[in-house]
């Protein structure tokens, strides 16, 4: 079922009310500080979601899957933003709440799996596993890793450069380093020495953290 993006930040908000703060109900006016949300109260509320009951809002059983993979998509949002895309502060927060509601259909397993299975938010809140990451860890398959992962001789997909450098940024996309690009490592000590096409690089190891591979 899809939601609407109100009846989704209420349900992650009586969510985490209850799974994680130990509560056991929520104000439904309270809930976003406005009295429009009553329509997407009721929409929660008609899907069997949440249940009012002496004014309090409550989640039944059958929401709080919702609200766990609502909360999710959001932490998953956080560490995309902060940690790949270095948008922070107020910015980067009003970022995260607009991309969250668009990790659906299987976007959030991509972008987990980019991200390697995190299992904790930006601030430290753990984020709520899905199959991907249990899957993951059974089959020991580590997705996208830090190019220092590699052995000589292992070729992936570059999948993102994470540097709040911009002279790192601009070397690196200079030598070909770029989202999609296929890379061959082909020495890995003293230093990193890498096919990027038919031409070869060095870096050292600190620049070579900075590069992340999808294993091939």
């Amino acid at each position: 079922m899809k939601l609407s993006e109100l009846a989704e930040d209420i349900i992650e908000r009586l969510w985490i009310e209850v799974e994680e703060e130990g509560g056991a109900f929520l104000d439904p006016e309270a809930a976003m500080g406005l009295k429009s949300d009553a329509e997407a109260v009721r929409e929660l509320a008609r899907n069997a979601l949440v249940e009012l009951r002496n004014g309090m809002l409550y989640i039944r059983p059958e929401g709080r899957e919702a609200g766990r993979m609502t909360v999710r998509r959001h932490r998953l949002a956080e560490r995309l933003m902060m940690d790949v895309l270095n948008l922070r502060g107020e910015a980067g927060e009003q970022k995260v709440c607009q991309f969250e509601h668009l990790l659906t259909e299987g976007v959030d397993i991509k972008i987990c799996t980019m991200l390697n299975h995190p299992t904790t938010c930006p601030h430290g809140k753990p984020i709520p596993p899905g199959e991907c990451c249990y899957q993951a860890r059974q089959s020991g398959d580590l997705g996208v890793v830090p190019l220092t992962e590699f052995k000589s001789g292992q070729e992936g997909e570059i999948a993102y450069i994470q540097t709040d450098d911009s002279k790192k940024m601009q070397k690196l996309m200079a030598m070909g380093v770029l989202p999609g690009n296929r890379i061959l490592l082909t020495q890995a000590f003293p230093s990193y020495i890498f096919k990027v096409g038919f031409s070869e690089f060095a870096i050292d190891t600190a620049l070579a953290r900075e590069i992340f591979v999808r294993k091939r």
